[in-house]
């Protein structure tokens, strides 16, 4: 199974420069690294992301992550959480999410 993080394309090219993802800001504030899976991927983009231009989707293979924890958030779904950097050699892809005419950021081709 795949999960998928969205991120600003300034925070994956430093992701990128230092070889791990620290978090964005709301990450770590949480404590951890916010995760969506295929399923969730688009509501989280509406929900947190909407209106922000230039950002990333990036997949990962949760059986790369065996200390992801599942945890209830949003109505109770269980949405992954990674309580450490993500080495950036572990992300499988990294696509663009443009934003839709009501600037949505699009993330249904990361699924």
């Amino acid at each position: 199974m795949r999960v998928y993080k969205i991120l600003s394309r300034a925070e994956w090219a430093a992701a990128r420069a230092a070889g791990r993802f620290e978090g964005s800001a709301v990450d770590l504030a949480d404590g951890y690294i916010h995760f969506s899976t295929a399923a969730q991927a688009q509501a989280t983009a509406a929900k947190w992301f909407a209106g922000q231009d230039d950002l990333v989707v990036l997949e990962v293979e949760a059986d790369d992550l065996p200390d992801l924890k599942w945890e209830p958030a949003r109505g109770g779904d269980l949405f992954p959480h990674l309580y450490r950097p993500l080495e950036v050699a572990l992300v499988r892809a990294a696509r663009a999410a443009p934003l839709d005419a009501a600037g949505v950021p699009q993330v249904e081709a990361a699924r």
